[in-house]
């Protein structure tokens, strides 16, 4: 993979995960606080390691490619 899409990657992913980890504790960070740290990094990866591969990167990626068609007919 050429270092300008491993960069473009990690970008989808960044744009994905900040605000998803940022709403997760929002939500739940409370309810969390009781619990041992490797209990809540454990709850936290198998909620949002899922959410990130099978919604969120793809939702990123149709946005790309809707705004990359109207780019190019325009």
């Amino acid at each position: 993979m050429k270092t300008k899409m491993k960069l473009l990657a990690s970008l989808k992913i960044w744009v994905v995960i900040y605000p998803s980890i940022t709403l997760f504790l929002a939500l739940f960070g409370e309810q969390l606080a009781v619990m041992p740290l490797y209990q809540r990094t454990f709850l936290l990866t198998v909620c949002l390691v899922p959410w990130i591969v099978f919604a969120g990167v793809p939702f990123v990626d149709r946005i790309i490619r809707a705004f990359a068609s109207k780019n190019a007919q325009a």
